[in-house]
């Protein structure tokens, strides 16, 4: 057997707990195929991004428990089914990559944003200074998937991390290197998490990759993993989706709600889900983020008025709560969140990459003095 076969191994997961997937007791063998192609299920080592193990779903992607099913609104429970945020990590000195996954469904893109960011499969890989560098995207055509992802890769062995699809659940997603290859499954990190809780942008619209989202972003500059639960139009700070987040132990909660509520939502929610998540983790931040401000925001009365509403609901609740002595409860204010420019949209409202860029940046700054 030469060296590189006898290298060729899958490395032990142990229990992530509420961190990451749950690996299987015994992981099944690579299998080969007839072109020279040997696939790796990711489900053998597991992903980052999830806060249950695989014996509490109900599907192995999902990003809410099963028992969440019937307890939380169903659309969140069905948005919950998306595999936004989730990534796994390998190493290989492969030449090319190919990746093999089904998704759940057949809507691979919507109107305002591609089927790379909806549906595909995006590569990083960990650079000699380890960091961490865009490598290639898949371009969904159908709801199954067997591609070569990237070819002519420079010699040597590396990192990889693949985001796994944003707007779109995934059914399984094998990773295929050539025979005579390395390849090294990496198992989920156990550090603590950020976990976010918010809407159809934390979700991830209208990222052009799933690399790119504000938390895929965050994630990589801080070397944290993260936990994205955001549901788009749906994020609502309910006590129902909060009873779930209090199970987590994460280095910091973002609550980033206010695009789907209105002042008197924001009003009555955000001191209930605030003590609520305090009295299951008394020692964990809280950043509470405002709305970015509508691209048209300047034009039209009816988004500054909203602003203006949710806004100052969020920041009375904020200042109760720290005179009732509520510590490391971050603000941010949701003109930080995107550039004056009002260039950075894709709609009006949800973020392009450019506007993600400029949420990781407003974020990283109150995320760092959280102690992340």
């Amino acid at each position: 057997m030469d060296t590189k076969s006898t290298r060729r191994r899958l490395l032990q997961c142990s229990t992530l707990g509420a961190l990451s997937l749950i690996a299987r007791p015994t992981p099944a063998l690579a299998s080969p195929q007839a072109d020279g192609i040997v696939w790796h299920d990711v489900r053998d080592w597991g992903v980052e991004g999830k806060g249950w193990g695989a014996a509490e779903s109900e599907k192995f992607y999902d990003r809410l428990p099963g028992r969440a099913n019937g307890e939380v609104r169903e659309a969140v429970w069905n948005l919950s089914r998306h595999s936004a945020g989730m990534l796994t990590r390998f190493r290989t000195d492969a030449d090319a990559i190919w990746v093999d996954y089904k998704l759940t469904s057949s809507r691979l893109a919507m109107p305002h944003m591609p089927a790379t960011g909806v549906s595909g499969v995006d590569l990083y890989a960990s650079d000699a200074a380890g960091d961490w560098r865009w490598v290639a995207v898949t371009r969904p055509t159908t709801q199954t998937m067997k591609t070569r992802i990237i070819g002519s890769l420079l010699p040597g062995a590396r990192d990889y991390a693949a985001y796994l699809p944003l707007y779109n659940g995934t059914e399984y997603l094998k990773i295929g290197v050539a025979a005579d290859a390395v390849f090294e499954p990496i198992a989920p990190r156990t550090i603590k998490p950020i976990v976010f809780y918010g809407t159809s942008i934390t979700h991830g619209a209208c990222a052009s990759r799933p690399g790119m989202p504000h938390p895929a972003i965050l994630g990589r500059r801080l070397k944290r993993p993260i936990i994205n639960l955001g549901f788009s139009g749906n994020g609502k700070m309910e006590k129902e989706v909060g009873k779930y987040l209090c199970e987590l132990d994460p280095a910091v909660y973002v609550i980033d709600c206010l695009p789907n509520m209105v002042g008197n939502e924001v009003a009555a929610r955000t001191e209930p889900l605030v003590r609520q998540l305090r009295k299951a983790r008394p020692e964990t931040p809280i950043l509470l983020v405002e709305d970015r401000t509508y691209a048209n925001a300047g034009f039209v009365q009816g988004s500054r008025e909203r602003h203006a509403a949710s806004r100052q609901a969020l920041k009375n609740a904020h200042a109760r709560l720290v005179a009732a002595g509520f510590e490391k409860l971050g603000y941010l204010r949701g003109e930080a969140l995107l550039g004056k420019d009002r260039d950075d949209t894709t709609d009006g409202s949800h973020p392009s990459d450019l506007g993600f860029y400029r949420h990781a940046d407003a974020m990283e700054k109150e995320l760092v003095k959280l102690g992340c």
